[in-house]
């Protein structure tokens, strides 16, 4: 699966580019609004509204951003906006499974854009169930290291409980299960491992080799989803050979 991790290790690098950062920042805010509303605005009895303001820490989200989320998700302001959450799957290019996980106030507008956009690489939008059987939610790890200090962290997650690691290019990804995701990320900083980022993400039971072709067009069309403003996560199940991840890092810049 060293593919498709790589492909989630360039997507969290493009994303905190200061080109995007704004975008992201959007979205991590939208994550906390909601954790908020659904949980209540204390992080230490919501595990969701913890996890959306570690994720929004590790990209260096300024605190008051945070805040002013939180309390949004509380209704201590109001911005008249109810956001709902959307999963949606839908096949790309070489039958690759996709799940976009949204939050809209509008579910008309979330899936024409969603339709449009699959349709226009050559997929399509499937029916609820389709895809999500192949992913299974995981806590997902990823930490800067060389292959020295990557093999001692490794080894310390495992202990800890993690289900598995892999590393590449001086990327450690550790996988656990949701409950043990805080331990592991716990222990891994007290060991002074420099965490890039930690999530509850979907991750796929298996995946599809593509050929470069089918990877190209698949990486734009992943791009493009990533970019719609009510899609909050984007997961597939491609696996993306090292040449074609390259050869698009170089067209897309």
């Amino acid at each position: 699966m060293s593919g498709h991790s790589k492909w989630s290790t360039i997507k969290h690098a493009k994303a905190t580019t200061d080109a995007r950062r704004g975008k992201l920042f959007t979205k991590l805010a939208k994550e906390v609004i909601i954790a908020a509303r659904q949980g209540g605005g204390v992080a230490d009895t919501n595990f969701r509204l913890r996890m959306a303001v570690q994720r929004a820490r590790d990209a260096n989200m300024p605190n008051d951003n945070i805040e002013r989320a939180i309390k949004r998700g509380t209704g201590e302001t109001d911005d008249g906006n109810q956001m709902i959450e959307v999963l949606y799957e839908g096949y790309g290019p070489g039958g690759v499974g996709i799940l976009l996980e949204t939050l809209t106030d509008n579910r008309n507008r979330t899936v024409s854009d969603v339709r449009s956009t699959l349709t226009k690489a050559g997929g399509n939008l499937a029916e609820n169930g389709a895809v999500s059987w192949q992913f299974e939610q995981k806590g997902v790890i990823m930490v800067d290291a060389e292959e020295e200090q990557a093999e001692e962290l490794a080894l310390l997650a495992i202990d800890e409980g993690a289900d598995d690691f892999e590393t590449f290019d001086s990327t450690l990804q550790i996988y656990s299960t949701p409950n043990t995701l805080e331990s592991i990320r716990g222990t891994l900083e007290q060991n002074e491992a420099k965490i890039s980022t930690s999530e509850i993400s979907m991750v796929p039971s298996h995946t599809i080799a593509l050929d470069d072709k089918a990877a190209i067009k698949t990486l734009k069309l992943l791009d493009l989803l990533e970019d719609l403003d009510d899609v909050q996560k984007v997961y597939s199940n491609a696996d993306f050979s090292d040449e074609a991840l390259e050869q698009y890092s170089d067209e897309s810049g």
